[in-house]
């Protein structure tokens, strides 16, 4: 019969040795996400200005307190400017924002895809990057005069820019071993835009996509308030030569609600649509 022979360590009567204590890995990451996180800091920035409002360290001949905003955004829309003024810069707004996605992601698509196309679209595009949209409106006045096309193209030029920009960034930083299977297992033109270049642009054209939300707000705010006759810019110019301080600031705030909405609705889309990604912000 074969006995079993203990360790010496581990004989009667000797010590136990003591396990090593279970090292507790460092959390290094943002941590879990909150629920209704997004709305906190606004919500900090309102009890701020409400504070501020109702203990007199804000002066309301300068910024108006939140609670007369509030009612007087009521009287606006029990007698129907405030919606008048918003469907027609809702409709600006869009129209810039539909042509300009379109317009930047072709031709981010062109200099993604081609050598010449780079050559001939990238520079351009730069060139416009560095130009502050306030700088053509006098020569998109003379051009297209000061009526709806005018400010539908200002609002376009601001979009086209981070679409091009950030889908252009996207389509480069795709991994050439992707390229190189998709001609080994002969796939045609439009079957690499559709399984290998769409894809690999989508993280970039979303990004972009955020930016151009906020600034197709940013350009209407400005070409709203040359020679309109409707819009939130036009209530706030006419708000200013009466002095209506209360008026500008439901204008100001209807902008900020519209472009912090705008940006959050692509967030959660982006966050739908690379749900496959592993990020911090998960």
């Amino acid at each position: 019969m074969t006995t079993l022979t203990l360790p010496r360590t581990l004989h009667r009567g000797a010590p136990v040795p003591a396990l090593a204590p279970r090292r507790r890995t460092r959390r290094l990451g943002p941590g879990r996400p909150l629920r209704g996180g997004a709305a906190i800091g606004v919500l900090a920035l309102l009890a701020v200005w409400t504070l501020g409002s109702a203990t007199g360290l804000v002066d309301q001949r300068t910024l108006t307190a939140p609670w007369t905003v509030a009612a007087t955004a009521a009287d606006l829309v029990a007698d129907g400017r405030l919606q008048e003024n918003l469907a027609v810069s809702a409709g600006r707004a869009l129209s810039g924002l539909a042509l300009g996605i379109v317009a930047g992601t072709v031709l981010a698509v062109v200099a993604g895809l081609s050598r010449w196309g780079e050559a001939l679209v990238d520079g351009p595009v730069q060139v416009k990057r560095a130009i502050p949209s306030l700088a053509l409106l006098p020569l998109l006045i003379l051009w297209l005069g000061i009526g709806e096309t005018m400010k539908v193209v200002t609002i376009l030029l601001g979009v086209l820019v981070p679409v091009y920009v950030h889908t252009h960034n996207g389509l480069r930083s795709i991994d050439a071993r992707y390229v190189e299977l998709a001609e080994t297992v002969g796939l045609s033109r439009w079957a690499f835009v559709r399984r290998v270049v769409l894809p690999g642009a989508l993280p970039g054209f979303l990004l972009g996509l955020r930016f151009a939300v906020t600034g197709a707000w940013l350009a209407l705010v400005v070409v709203e308030q040359i020679n309109g006759t409707a819009g939130i810019g036009y209530m706030m110019e006419l708000a200013r030569t009466y002095g209506q301080t209360d008026v500008i600031v439901v204008g100001l705030v209807l902008y900020g609600v519209l472009g912090y909405g705008s940006d959050l609705l692509v967030r959660i889309v982006q966050r739908r649509a690379l749900a496959w990604r592993r990020t911090l912000a998960d």
